[in-house]
């Protein structure tokens, strides 16, 4: 019977896991996967940066529900990529990374890269464990792939050391799990849907926080079922942007802050009590809140709850859409929020249409979501200028909004691109760059290029990293204000240019539309070059909402 090396049965369980693409950085301790990855077809794509790797396999999974794999060689091949995992961890990703190790036999002895990576990776995963029999590997990764969707989603680290990925074992030795993971979905306790069930049905002034677990847990159609029939306005946080239709009469985003400090019931699915809900304190203290979500440890935490639920959003979605009475009751709390919406929209208006030189992020952002199409996925990394944007800039679809999440990590948007667009080629795929946050993995934009992976990167220059500024500038003056936050307006452009990109500077903005058309049209990975307003900043970071 045929040999296989332990590399060739990571692909081989990977292409039965449903991997059709890994993301990597090339190093000598796991290049045996990539020929086991060339016999099974899966796609490699190699990248600049470890970060990079992992940030691209986080947003697969997003996009497509599918774990997202990274390889990286030992030591600093690891520790590159742990900014990566530690943001799928916070925005509960099950994504998988497999490092590289020195060969076992040459343990303890101060091989090439040798480092304890487990132990490292252990805070930050849902499993982090080393295979020493080539013979486990595909029960190994079974196991990996199986903890990072345990319960509350996130990612999980596999080491294979270079001597068991280069051994060959017999074929008939080894089983590779057809179906590591079970298809079953966590369903609330029916009393306790009974009574938000009841609580919901005698609210006034009910409203809805729908956070990232109503995407993973692909709720969009019993979200929209159970809005409509309670009548309930619904705020939409995270990766559930856009799992409302924009024109929904039930969806609302700039009266968040007023809605919860008057409701009297509160539902909460799927998004922590942390610091984008003041930890609990942005709801009123008087309002009964439901809280639902696939981890228990989360429930009741920060805040008191009167209805506390461990479950699936979609399952929980699906009981409550017909366990509650058919909207009526709401329709005065209904219209004043609508009316609120629309008077903030009209103070937002001039800075919207505004023709100042240098532009206000605001008119950026409403240029940018006039150019989305109906397909557009829209990725935000940012700070300030994404905060600003992030009222203006409507998905029009589920699964069209990436951002990184609760551990505001910076320098996704190219690693996410590069995912969005190897997943979906098909698919419209725009970027929103802070300047800052570009300069992270901008250079990324090479694997954009090498891969023929054609989207368009939107750099909102400021030449400062804005959001930190504002707060020095408030604490310290202008004497030390401006202390290690400030950059220089570089041309973005030129730099992409160099590489192969497509590239446009705006200054005015009248330009802005013209110069997206251009870099969509051109059918190349594009930079838009924008400058931006510096003394601007988004009401949050005016009132330290995200420090306090």
């Amino acid at each position: 019977m045929a040999g296989l090396t332990g590399g060739k049965l990571v692909a081989k369980t990977l292409a039965t896991e449903g991997v059709q693409t890994i993301f990597t950085l090339c190093g000598a301790h796991v290049m045996d996967i990539y020929s086991g990855c060339l016999d099974e077809g899966i796609r490699i794509i190699d990248v600049r940066h470890e970060q990079t790797a992992a940030h691209a396999a986080d947003a697969w999974t997003r996009l497509t529900g599918v774990p997202g794999v990274a390889v990286v060689t030992a030591g600093p091949g690891v520790t590159d990529a742990v900014t990566g995992v530690a943001n799928a961890y916070r925005a509960q990703v099950p994504m998988l990374l497999i490092g590289g190790q020195a060969p076992i036999r040459n343990l303890l002895k101060g091989g090439l890269q040798e480092m304890n990576s487990v132990d490292m990776m252990r805070p930050i995963t849902k499993f982090s464990g080393t295979v020493f029999d080539t013979v486990r590997i595909p029960e190994m990764i079974g196991l990996a792939l199986r903890e990072a969707c345990n319960g509350r989603p996130g990612p999980s680290f596999l080491e294979i050391p270079q001597d068991v990925l280069d051994r060959e074992v017999e074929e008939g030795d080894v089983q590779v799990p057809v179906q590591s993971r079970s298809q079953c979905r966590l369903t609330g306790d029916r009393k306790l849907v009974a009574r938000a069930a009841e609580l919901l049905a005698k609210a006034q002034r009910p409203a809805l926080i729908a956070g990232t677990q109503v995407w993973s847990c692909r709720a969009v159609k019993p979200l929209r079922l159970f809005v409509e029939r309670a009548g309930i306005p619904t705020y939409l946080n995270g990766a559930a942007r856009g799992c409302l239709p924009v024109d929904s009469p039930h969806a609302f985003n700039r009266t968040r802050k007023y809605a919860l400090s008057k409701a009297d019931v509160v539902l909460v699915i799927g998004t922590p009590f942390d610091f984008r809900l003041g930890y609990g304190s942005r709801i009123g203290q008087a309002a009964k809140i439901i809280q639902v979500d696939l981890d228990y440890a989360e429930l009741c935490h920060n805040r008191d709850v009167e209805v506390a639920i461990q479950a699936d959003a979609g399952a929980f979605l699906e009981e409550m859409e017909g366990a509650v009475s058919p909207a009526g009751g709401t329709r005065q709390w209904l219209d004043e929020l609508r009316t609120m919406e629309t008077e903030l929209l009209e103070r937002e208006s001039r800075f919207l249409s505004s023709d100042a030189v240098p532009i206000h992020p605001l008119r950026l952002a409403r240029e940018i979501d006039a150019f989305l199409r109906d397909d557009s996925i829209l990725i935000a990394d940012g700070g300030d200028t994404v905060t600003m944007s992030a009222s203006v800039i409507r998905p029009r679809g589920p699964g069209q909004w990436l951002d990184p999440g609760p551990l505001g990590t910076l320098g996704v948007g190219t690693p996410f691109a590069i995912a969005a667009k190897a997943a979906m080629p098909a698919r419209d795929v725009v970027v929103l760059f802070g300047d800052g946050a570009f300069g992270l993995t901008g250079f990324d934009y090479d694997t954009l290029i090498r891969f023929n992976l054609p989207m368009v990167g939107i750099v909102a220059n400021n030449g400062a990293w804005n959001q930190v500024r504002y707060v020095q500038l408030l604490k310290y003056g202008p004497q030390k204000g401006n202390t290690a936050n400030l950059l220089h307006s570089l041309r973005y452009d030129r730099i992409v240019e160099a590489m192969g990109g497509h590239a446009e500077h705006v200054t005015e903005p009248g330009e802005i539309r013209a110069a997206l058309d251009r870099a969509r049209n051109s059918g190349k990975p594009a930079c838009v070059n924008v400058l931006v307003d510096r003394e601007t900043f988004s009401s949050s970071t005016r009132d330290l909402t995200i420090y306090k």
